[in-house]
């Protein structure tokens, strides 16, 4: 501001300057015989001057001590700036030619380590992360034409010999699904669905009511879920069993990665209830109450087609082979010859 007041000042006495400079060079060399009352005019002439240097000065004195709206934001904006480097200040002491934080800064929740697996011994525990998946955008993916036809060939199979010999059981079978619902699941999920899965599942989604038909072997029932059957039972099992053992889901009672389709609706609580799909590699498994759960074919496909075979030839599959009564089919133990 000492600098505005300096330059007005300047300004005013320069000003002053010229004009006396410009006044006396009009006046002539000789003096004119005008009359005396001439001077007073001139003298009043030089009064106005003075008088607009003096105004001249005042109003840049006014406008050097009034602040204006950019002066207050300047202004602002250093006072912010220092409460930020008074605060980093204090959070980030400086110690000889390093800054160290004197406190953890808050970055979220805090997060706890996982433990090591021992190379020498059990797997150790970790959470799955394929029960907790990212989100992702639901898209209807297109299914192979040749892997539609044939998955539609076994079907044919099964649903010719299930309406002639079962047909209690074939009455159970669910009506064709839709793409955009096993789409939802799969995003969902965080899994892609196997093409022949899905369109296992548009054909067939699923199946319903007592003694409903499935891929399964047992004795006392085995229904194939629906899509949203599929999803729900994936939860659950999330929901109470969300630790990994290890790459090979094989070892472990459950994986986020896997994909249940049926459901053996009466096996004891501690045994699989599930046959399922590994998403990522397509073989098929489920527990045998025996030896656990592990991958006992290569796909869903020729999951379905050893059904298939099954039916038409009565052969066994899995110690297992396909009887009907009262129209409904059962599955009996080759080796204890039960019903």
């Amino acid at each position: 501001m000492l600098k505005l007041v300096r330059l007005a000042l300047t300004a005013a006495v320069v000003t002053a300057i010229v004009v006396r400079l410009r006044r006396r060079a009009r006046m002539p060399e000789t003096p004119s015989p005008s009359p005396p009352p001439r001077q007073p005019a001139g003298k009043a002439g030089m009064g106005l001057v003075w008088a607009g240097v003096a105004a001249i000065v005042a109003v840049t004195l006014a406008a050097a001590l009034v602040p204006t709206k950019a002066h207050e934001a300047a202004s602002a904006r250093a006072r912010v700036y220092q409460a930020e480097q008074d605060a980093l200040t204090a959070a980030w002491p400086v110690s000889g030619n390093d800054a160290q934080p004197a406190t953890p800064l808050s970055t979220g929740p805090a997060v706890t380590a996982l433990p090591t697996p021992s190379s020498t011994g059990p797997p150790v525990p970790v959470p799955d992360p394929n029960c907790a998946p990212e989100p992702r955008p639901v898209r209807v993916r297109p299914i192979d034409p040749k892997v539609k036809r044939a998955v539609d060939r076994q079907w044919r199979r099964i649903e010719r010999w299930l309406k002639a010999n079962a047909p209690r059981t074939y009455k159970t079978l669910g009506a064709p699904g839709r793409a955009r619902t096993i789409a939802i699941a799969e995003a969902q999920m965080g899994v892609d669905f196997p093409d022949d899965l899905r369109a296992s599942l548009l054909r067939h989604n699923g199946s319903r009511g007592a003694r409903a038909f499935g891929f399964g072997f047992w004795h006392d029932g085995a229904s194939n879920l629906g899509i949203r059957q599929i999803r729900d039972a994936w939860r659950s099992q999330c929901s109470w069993n969300r630790t990994d053992l290890g790459p090979d889901p094989a070892t472990e009672s459950w994986n986020g990665r896997m994909i249940p389709f049926v459901h053996f609706g009466e096996r004891s609580s501690g045994d699989g209830v599930y046959a399922v799909v590994d998403s990522a590699e397509g073989t098929v498994g489920w527990d045998d109450t025996i030896s656990g759960m592990g991958p006992r074919l290569p796909s869903y496909y020729a999951l379905m087609r050893a059904v298939a075979d099954a039916l038409e030839q009565g052969a066994a599959i899995d110690g297992r082979r396909p009887a009907v009564r009262g129209g409904v089919l059962r599955w009996d133990n080759i080796e204890y010859g039960n019903p």
